[in-house]
């Protein structure tokens, strides 16, 4: 048995209008909410029981997920009244941890080998065990460097103009022993604070081979979702041939051009004419007759006009109502239930 814990406490800011009213683990991605894909990815590997540490809307995240079950672990759930940071939030958890456990960011999709990552742990007998991931560009991250034995001798705080080089993957597995390093009652950072008190004191890193996308901005949920469907991350969803998901009840024109890497999702409406590619209409959407959507997020229910056309990373909210005959410029968010 294999005890998880998930780290999605976050408001998801950098996803709204996907996020302004729903927490960002069960934000749909494909045809479920995000965070599955993760509680999937641990059953794959022997995950048997999982602690969800969330904030901001707590219990659409209750009634999303329920017990677990239909994913195969046993989902329990402490909440932070207030940001606690990704140590105090585990802190908080700290009720229903075992002496080994996992902790995962819950924004990350990936299929990297988690057993591999605990055989190390065990091999070398670390005190914590961070997955690494490689990457071309690390300006963006903070690069992890360690010795031959793979013992972490620095972190390098998100290097200007860096070449690439292995950064954290957003999952450990730890002993107990750390919470010890985490000063209560205030909030805390993991990757801040507590790893480099670790240095030289049991912290090793673990090389991760496989796909890893943080998919926490508009680009990458894109990017997340296309890579889903086409089969380039392995998941528990089956990519169908032509890349392009309809849901259940989705009534698309006989003359609609739906291209490649597009997802429609339960009860979607696509009119006369429209053209969709490389974008995702969530439940219950309209898109209107003669509309062109390339490259955009449409959440549940909203509606798009006739004859108008969303550039390039558009975002339009739940329940929004975009006009007819509009030009909506690329990188437009358009909040729920707002008209434009």
């Amino acid at each position: 048995m294999m005890q998880a814990v998930i780290l999605a406490g976050g408001e998801g800011t950098r996803l709204r209008p996907l996020t302004s009213r729903v927490a960002k683990p069960v934000v749909t991605l494909v045809d479920r909410p995000f965070i599955a894909f993760m509680l999937e990815w641990l059953h794959r590997h022997g995950v048997t029981d999982v602690v969800l540490a969330c904030g901001f809307r707590a219990d659409r995240v209750r009634g999303e997920l329920g017990d677990g079950g239909r994913y195969g672990v046993r989902l329990s759930y402490v909440e932070e009244s207030e940001p606690l940071g990704t140590g105090g939030a585990l802190l908080h958890a700290a009720d229903h941890l075992d002496e080994r456990f996992l902790v995962c960011n819950g924004d990350v999709l990936t299929d990297f080998d988690l057993r591999a990552q605990l055989d190390q742990h065990e091999r070398t007998g670390a005190v914590a065990t961070l997955a690494l991931i490689a990457v071309e560009d690390a300006s963006a991250y903070g690069l992890v460097r360690c010795d031959a034995q793979r013992a972490v001798l620095e972190f390098i705080e998100k290097p200007p103009g860096a070449d690439g080089g292995e950064v954290s993957a957003g999952a450990y597995v730890l002993e107990r022993s750390v919470l010890d390093l985490i000063a209560p009652d205030r909030a805390v950072s993991l990757e801040h604070e507590v790893w480099p008190a670790l240095i030289g004191h049991g912290l090793y890193g673990y090389s991760a081979l496989g796909y890893w996308l943080d998919i926490g901005t508009p680009e990458r949920y894109l990017q997340g979702t296309f890579d889903i469907v086409s089969g380039a991350v392995r998941t528990g969803y089956v990519p169908q041939n032509d890349t392009v998901v309809i849901g259940e009840g989705a009534q698309v024109a006989a003359d609609a051009q739906i291209g490649e890497l597009v997802v429609l999702g339960p009860g979607v409406r696509v009119g006369a004419g429209a053209v969709i590619t490389r974008s995702v209409v969530l439940a219950g959407a309209d898109i209107g007759a003669g509309c062109i959507v390339r490259d955009s997020i449409i959440a549940e229910r909203a509606k798009i006009g006739p004859h108008t056309e969303l550039q390039a990373g558009v975002m339009v909210g739940e329940d929004a109502q975009v006009g007819e005959h509009r030009l909506v410029a690329a990188g437009t968010r358009v909040e729920p239930g707002e008209r434009l």
